[in-house]
Order: structure tokens, then C-alpha cells, then sequence
């Protein structure tokens, strides 16, 4: 018996340096790939398409009347390209009133943003598209034969508290006197309406009023003083796609340092969402830089073009608004889009 138990202590040794082996071996290689992720870390490079770092050329975004800049000649659907070459590595330059701001800090200790959605059959929905005049037939399913109406009986849950229930009245007099604004594609534009469908009931027909589709389509209720609007711009950067109606071109052209010609319009909103992402993944798009002359463009696939008119926007974000002022969202892209 004691033979037996030294030849089984003998092994211990062996077993205790293969496990101290594997474990150097595990903290060498993690600590191996987070060097690679640090390098390639698109904060510290910046696009990596096409990029030469030891010829970057900074390009301070054109932020309007305090910018040294000239005004650009804003891009329409008959803008054209007179020429293109490959992307020449330029990025955008963060302005130096640029801080990390955060998230503003709320007084309730609950995240709003963590949550899970939750099926409720009892409360929702909160309205039915057949009862608003304002829905779009885009967005109509029922109208248009969708028989399953188990999507509109989801509600979203916070994992540590329970939201209110939706009061329209209580939603109309927080808006009093103010301007909320969606911009972007039209995934946002849904958003926008279906909104607008869950708080005109309550307004009469006489005191609420809808302006003509436009690249800026305001909806406004006169007893409050308040408006809920939407705002084209597919791309949040100016470019050749910001008409409503004729965007379907076959050149996507950008300016990727200007938001000037959407900018002037959401400005003066008191409260902002903003999203973008499904443009970005319909090929290559053409950058059409503020300071180029002739017609002279540069090619980038959409993932780094999207980089380049994020830092843009990010910039005037940064300099532009006050968060105790003014509430900024962005609404980010669900994963099942891109299966």
C-alpha cells in the first residue's frame, strides 16, 4: 500500500510543471492577443483601408460659421464625379473642444438601456396602425396582410426596474415648448411615425398639423408647442443620397468632413436620435472632400467610409452640444441585420 502511494506521489511533480507550463503558455498568448487587438483598434488607427501611417493627412471637419473652412457646395442626386482614385489615407481631426463627455448621469440608479424584451398581450399595443392617419403603408403590415400580430405585443423590461406605464398626456407635457428630432435612414423614420402614431390621439384634428414630406417632415401639436420631426440624412454627413424620395443612385457620393447641410436644421432640437449603418453596407462610396476642387473624388469601401462621417459627426456632437441642455441619442444596429 505505502509502495503504491510513493509511486503515485512521484507523479506530482510532472503534473504540477505541465499545468504551470499551460498556464504561462495561457497568460503569454492572451497577453499576445491583447496587443493585437490594442493595435488594431480602430480609435488608434483610425480606417485601416488603404491607410499609409507615416503619410496621414488630418482633415478638421467643416463645422459652419466658426470654421476656417469655406462654406462647401452642398451635393445633390445630380452631383457626379469627375474623377476617382483610391483612397488617399485622409482622417478626420478631432476639434480641441472635443471631451469625453459620457452619458449624462441620471438621478435614478436604473439602467433603461439594459433590459430584455418581454411578450405582453394584456397592455399592448399601445395603438393600432388602422387608428392612426399619419402611418406610412411601409409600415402598415396588417393593412397589407401580415396575419401574425404577435410583434406588437412585445414591450422592453429593464433587468433592475420597471418602467412607466405610457402616458400620453404625461409624454406631451415633457415635450411642452420643445423640439424632438429623428435623423437618418428610414429605420429611424419608422421610429419617427411610430411615435407620432402614440401621441396624436390626444391632440384634436384641428389643433395638429403635418407638414409635406421633405427632407424635413414636422409633425406639430399647437397646444403645446411642441414637435416631433423627422430628418432625412441617410448618411448624417452631407451627399448626393439626402433627397426623401430620389436616393436609389448608382454613385454614392459623400462629403465626409461636412454635416453643415444637415446640421443647420437639427441644431435647435432639444432632443436628438440619430442612427445610421444600413447605407454603409451597399458597396463602396465616394468621398468628395470640402477643400477638393473639380469634381476630384476618392473611393472607400462603406465600413471606412462610415468611419470617417462617424468622426465627423462625433465632432460636432462633441462642440456643439451642451448635455445639460440637450438630450443626443444614437440608436445602434441590432446583430440579425447582418444575417
Amino acid at each position: 500500500m505505502m509502495q503504491r502511494w510513493n509511486r503515485k506521489k512521484s507523479h506530482f511533480p510532472i503534473v504540477a510543471l505541465i499545468l504551470l507550463g499551460v498556464v504561462v503558455c495561457s497568460i503569454l498568448y492572451n497577453e499576445s492577443s491583447i496587443q493585437q487587438i490594442h493595435e488594431e483598434d480602430p480609435s488608434n488607427q483610425g480606417p485601416k483601408h488603404q491607410q499609409h501611417a507615416s503619410t496621414v493627412t488630418y482633415v478638421v471637419p467643416n463645422l459652419g460659421s466658426h470654421s476656417n473652412l469655406a462654406p462647401p457646395v452642398f451635393l445633390d442626386r445630380f452631383s457626379r464625379c469627375n474623377s476617382t482614385s483610391e483612397y488617399s489615407g485622409k482622417r478626420i481631426r478631432w476639434g480641441d473642444s472635443h471631451v469625453k463627455k459620457g452619458r449624462r448621469k441620471s438621478s435614478e440608479s436604473c439602467d433603461v438601456f439594459a433590459g430584455k424584451w418581454v411578450f405582453d398581450s394584456e397592455s399592448y399595443p399601445l395603438y393600432n396602425e388602422s387608428d392612426c392617419p399619419y402611418m406610412s403603408d411601409q409600415l402598415a403590415c396588417h393593412k397589407h396582410g401580415r396575419s401574425d400580430l404577435g410583434y406588437q405585443h412585445w414591450r422592453w423590461q429593464p433587468h433592475d426596474c420597471n418602467l412607466k406605464r405610457w402616458n400620453v398626456t404625461e409624454m406631451w407635457e415633457k415635450l411642452r415648448g420643445k423640439r424632438l428630432m429623428f435623423v437618418g435612414d428610414s429605420l429611424n423614420r419608422g421610429q419617427w411615425i411610430s411615435l407620432v402614431c402614440l401621441l396624436q390621439s390626444v391632440i384634436p384634428a384641428d389643433k395638429r398639423s403635418m407638414s409635406p414630406n421633405a427632407p424635413l417632415t414636422i409633425f406639430r401639436a399647437e397646444e403645446y408647442n411642441a414637435t416631433i420631426e423627422f430628418l432625412w440624412a441617410p448618411l448624417l454627413v452631407d451627399s448626393n443620397s439626402d433627397d426623401p424620395v430620389n436616393h436609389r443612385l448608382d454613385e454614392r457620393i459623400m462629403r465626409p468632413d461636412s454635416v453643415l447641410k444637415h446640421s443647420s436644421k437639427w441644431e435647435h432640437a432639444d432632443i436628438l436620435v440619430f442612427n445610421s449603418y444600413l447605407w454603409w453596407r451597399q458597396g463602396p462610396v465616394k468621398l468628395s472632400w470640402s477643400a477638393e476642387e473639380n469634381g476630384a473624388c476618392e473611393e472607400l469601401d462603406g465600413l471606412g467610409a462610415m468611419e470617417l462621417a462617424m468622426g465627423a459627426w462625433a465632432d460636432w456632437v462633441a462642440s456643439k452640444t451642451d448635455p445639460q441642455k440637450k438630450r443626443v441619442f444614437f440608436v445602434t444596429m441590432s446583430p440579425t441585420h447582418l444575417w
